[in-house]
């Protein structure tokens, strides 16, 4: 609860510039828990240890059921000692996988290789997108009516990947797929408040556009409480924000990327979406999803209302300044490649 209570109190102090049209929230503690099972794809992970941990803390989750091709049997055994009541089961391999997925409300996927120094996200797709294009088949086989969230990168091409693999089975829903870029606002919210000596709880800075380099775009114009940056500081934040990733990357030196954080992020990623199938109104987080926002980019990170049924509804991009007009014009071709190269990927599996 505590993740997605720092959102939305952020957010529903959302100032007139903001997009997310914000209303006082009924209190959650007389929401009624329905009984959700959590189905964990890369649990053995870097990402999926840590982000297993925080999901068997969820009083949405009833039971929280992993997978990874090895190790994950330790993990189950080792979070079965932790004294809540989510039930933990492990599935190995391809064999257990629809015994994993089955009945699931939700489907998180970290599964993949992780970046090391000198690897950008789009290095990481020979592998990652036939890893994600496996597993997202297995989940609409097994589990057609799951929101999916997607954390594996490069996120703006295994998004539509996991869509074009979805619509050969005949299963597709746009409001059950979600890209996580969570992580670009936690970043955000973290460094804008140190940056400004404000209390961490009560920052919220919108992030738009994708999940990779240049297309990750904080509007530091629209961030509550409203803060005032010059050109040059907003350049310099938004590159920092940027490259966060490859900060923790080369920091590791090779063992291992930003997991921590990412687990941290995709755990408030999840519980804001169980809170909307709960029917907890304005539910608001930044998301990739299928999107109309920017003609001729089909899939776009902004805010979106989470509800009953995955996303609700793609909030728009609200007023930006010219700093942040420019910068999102820039990125859009960028953008636009790494959707299409997943894109041309599902494509070609299918054909």
């Amino acid at each position: 609860m505590l993740l997605a209570q720092r959102n939305l109190g952020a957010a529903q102090r959302s100032h007139s510039r903001a997009a997310a049209p914000m209303v006082a929230r009924v209190s959650r503690r007389n929401l009624r828990c329905e009984a959700r099972k959590v189905a964990l794809l890369g649990a053995a992970g870097g990402i999926g240890q840590p982000l297993s941990l925080l999901l068997k803390m969820n009083k949405f989750v009833t039971e929280l059921a992993l997978y990874d091709i090895v190790g994950v049997a330790g993990v189950a055994a080792d979070l079965s000692h932790c004294n809540t009541p989510v039930k933990v089961t492990a599935h190995t391999g391809p064999e257990e996988l629809a015994g994993c997925l089955s009945g699931a409300d939700l489907v998180v996927i970290p599964a993949g290789v992780p970046r090391k120094p000198g690897m950008t996200r789009d290095d990481l797709f020979n592998t990652n997108a036939g890893i994600v294009q496996g597993l997202v088949q297995a989940a609409g086989k097994n589990c057609p009516q799951a929101v999916l969230e997607i954390i594996t990168n490069p996120v703006n091409s295994t998004v539509p990947i996991a869509a074009e693999t979805l619509k050969a089975l005949g299963v597709y829903d746009p409001k059950k797929l979600i890209g996580v870029t969570s992580l670009d606002i936690v970043r955000a919210n973290t460094f804008v408040a140190e940056a400004r000596g404000l209390d961490m709880k009560d920052v919220d800075v919108p992030v738009i556009g994708g999940h990779a380099g240049a297309t990750i775009l904080p509007l530091l114009s629209q961030t509550t409480p409203p803060v005032t940056f010059t050109e040059a500081e907003k350049k310099a934040m938004t590159e920092k924000i940027q490259n966060a990733g490859t900060v923790v990357v080369e920091a590791k030196a090779g063992k291992g990327s930003a997991t921590l954080s990412m687990a941290y992020a995709a755990a408030r990623m999840a519980e804001s979406t169980l809170l909307g199938l709960n029917g907890e109104p304005n539910i608001y987080e930044c998301a990739f999803v299928q999107s109309d926002v920017v003609a001729g980019v089909p899939f776009f990170a902004s805010k979106v209302l989470l509800g009953p049924h995955g996303v609700a509804k793609v909030v728009g991009l609200g007023e930006l300044d010219a700093f942040e007009s420019a910068a999102l014009q820039d990125m859009l071709p960028q953008l636009k490649t790494e959707i299409q190269k997943g894109l041309d990927f599902a494509k070609k599996v299918s054909a």
